[in-house]
């Protein structure tokens, strides 16, 4: 096991390798249509984006999209990074191209785990957050092929004031289908999710007592993004457990990953942003390397210097802990990356008067 020096590299990188998905998702931070762009990077470019995020030293890649299953050239790209030591996942969406031998197929690639999505705990609530009638259906059935090849399986789920009181009904759900690892995301206002309302500081921190009651019990490892503050409600409650699932054993951090902090996302079309919720372009991997831009680009410089957080996120004795809460929720609301958290409920004690 090692650490990651998050200056010179991010725990993990994830390639929107497509924006194209059959899918209209409510909360779809990319408003993914069901058509490719022909300015997508190339199988060649791709095989050198990955040959820099092995060479700055970031243990993980997560293939993502749109949906990633459009590219026939998935198994292509998986294969090279797992030549490269990289550990890889991947987030194909449940549409008709997610089929059992698409599954072996990239199982015998050497994918590591592969992730679906569930937002509801029944077919009527999914299907309508997803907009497309039968995802539920081919995500449960995508489940049981994934088990069946071997490949280990994760959720992703986001949770808004839409669905905050189906918390229980929805680990339930989870729980039941034998996962390594619930990903628990917290909406963040950008694509179509800006149309959509968050939870309260008083809702996240009841989901926090959740997420923190459930991860004593679950035999699977619970991350949860876009609430950085969890963290500083775990070090009130009990402190921070370690980290061990199958995708983290390749780099075990007690550092917060954030936006540019640990984290770095490649848009379909190769521009680098500090993540995919913080769509702020900062060069493009056709022309200029991933690893010069994560390192010296001056908004990823800034985004890992905790002391230019502003309100009460700069003053805040937990400010190191939780690197000051979602930068992309921050930049969402605020338009500014280095704003406060905004829905954190904490108030720390503010500084003494100058």
């Amino acid at each position: 096991m090692r650490t990651v020096d998050f200056n010179q590299a991010p725990l993990l990188l994830i390639w929107e390798v497509t924006r194209a998905c059959a899918l209209a998702c409510q909360h779809c931070r990319a408003s993914a249509e069901d058509v490719r762009d022909p300015r997508e990077l190339s199988l060649d470019q791709g095989k050198k984006l990955i040959d820099d995020v092995a060479a700055m030293g970031a243990p993980l890649i997560i293939f993502t999209g749109g949906d990633p299953l459009q590219r026939d050239d998935l198994e292509d790209l998986v294969r090279h990074a797992v030549s490269r030591k990289l550990t890889v996942g991947t987030i194909p969406a449940a549409t008709p191209r997610l089929t059992r031998d698409r599954i072996f197929s990239l199982r015998d690639a050497g994918v590591h785990q592969m992730a679906l999505s569930i937002d509801g705990e029944n077919a009527a609530k999914h299907d309508a957050f997803r907009r497309v009638e039968g995802t539920f259906a081919k995500v449960m059935e995508g489940a049981k092929w994934i088990h069946e090849a071997g490949v280990p399986l994760q959720v992703n789920s986001v949770f808004g004031a839409w669905n905050v009181n189906d918390f229980d009904a929805m680990a339930e759900l989870v729980i039941s289908l034998g996962i390594v690892f619930w990903e628990v995301f917290f909406l963040v206002p950008t694509g179509r999710g800006s149309k959509l309302q968050s939870c309260t500081p008083e809702e996240f921190e009841m989901l926090f007592g959740k997420l923190h009651a459930l991860a004593q019990k679950a035999p699977f490892i619970i991350k949860v993004t876009e609430g950085q503050h969890y963290r500083r409600y775990l070090a009130q409650h009990g402190g921070i457990g370690p980290a061990g699932h199958p995708m983290n054993r390749a780099a075990i951090s007690s550092k917060p990953v954030n936006s540019g902090h640990g984290f770095c996302f490649v848009d379909h079309l190769g521009n680098v942003c500090p993540s995919g919720f913080l769509p702020i372009e900062c060069g493009n991997v056709k022309q200029t390397s991933v690893i010069e831009i994560y390192r010296n680009h001056p908004v990823f410089r800034e985004l890992r210097d905790f002391t230019k957080l502003k309100g009460k996120c700069g003053y805040c004795d937990f400010r190191d802990m939780c690197s000051g809460g979602s930068r992309a929720r921050a930049y969402g609301l605020t338009g500014d990356f280095m704003n406060s958290e905004p829905f954190c409920a904490y108030v720390p004690k503010p500084p003494p008067a100058a």
